[in-house]
């Protein structure tokens, strides 16, 4: 079985120096997904980077939770056009290369 490994939050808290009520903040915005195991709390490991982010926009830079959800929807909107553009660049070269064959043959 493929298990997920997970981080307890506590620790996280310890060693970010952050709240909890922070995070089920976090949670409760959809932004991250608490797992709640035997009475304890953690979260998966490729969600660390995401939640440092978010601590460091509200630590660091006092971004309040309603403008982490606002550059949250913002990246992730950045990522799905530059994935588009990604596919665009891609067929646009397919169809460049294919005609530049065509004119070759001619």
């Amino acid at each position: 079985m493929n298990e997920k490994k997970l981080i307890a939050l506590a620790e996280i808290c310890v060693q970010h120096q952050t709240e909890i009520s922070f995070i089920e903040s976090l949670q409760v915005a959809g932004l991250i997904e608490v797992l709640n195991i035997e009475d304890a709390y953690f979260i998966e490991r490729d969600q660390l980077p995401i939640l440092e982010k978010y601590i460091n926009f509200h630590y660091s830079l006092e971004i309040n939770l309603e403008g982490i959800e606002t550059i949250s929807h913002l990246l992730s909107r950045i990522n799905v056009l530059q994935e588009e553009a990604r596919t665009l660049k891609n067929r646009l070269q397919f169809y460049e290369s294919d005609n530049s064959t065509r004119q070759t043959i001619i």
